[in-house]
């Protein structure tokens, strides 16, 4: 929506521009505003500090534009897969936080896990877990499965992160 509104304002002025510019050429009188503008333009020296304003004002939205043309929006949202025979077109989504708590959840059921941490990104989920009273091997194995099922069961995400887990003794 911003580099939307920033595009959509930029044309409206670039076309305000070049009506009067044509409008100029083809004979007829210029109105006030693009005289003025014209004569401004003509005898401001480049290091004015108007002139320079403008500049670093055209390049910060330039920046700004260009940050948001690399940036992925709804980053903080995973898309859910959509079942075929669904009417019309649907769209859903599930918060990064919330797919954490959920796999978090089942990461905590798995025997043997006294604690865990779980960070959800786009690609990747990392599940770090303690384990109490289980072979750590045994309960990684578990907690991959366990990871796994969830996100195909519960989740449903459109595209699946891969899971990352890591597990320790737990120091108590």
């Amino acid at each position: 929506m911003p580099a939307a509104a920033a595009a959509s304002l930029i044309l409206l002025a670039a076309g305000a521009l070049l009506f009067e510019a044509v409008w100029v050429r083809t004979g007829h009188p210029a109105t006030a505003w693009w005289t003025r503008l014209a004569d401004e333009l003509a005898t401001r020296p480049v290091d004015d500090v108007w002139i320079l304003t403008g500049a670093a004002v055209a390049a910060a939205l330039g920046i700004w534009l260009i940050v948001l043309a690399l940036t992925p929006g709804l980053r903080r949202q995973l898309p859910l897969r959509v079942p075929a025979d669904s009417p019309g077109r649907m769209c859903a989504v599930l918060d990064r936080k919330s797919a954490g708590l959920l796999l978090r959840d089942a990461a905590m059921r798995v025997p043997g896990v006294s604690a865990a941490r779980v960070r959800v990104r786009r690609r990747k989920v990392t599940v770090r877990a303690d384990a109490r009273f289980r072979d750590t091997a045994d309960v990684k194995d578990e907690l991959v499965d366990t990871i796994r099922r969830e996100e195909r069961e519960q989740l449903t995400l459109a595209r699946p992160p891969q899971p990352k887990v890591l597990v320790r003794r737990s120091p108590t």
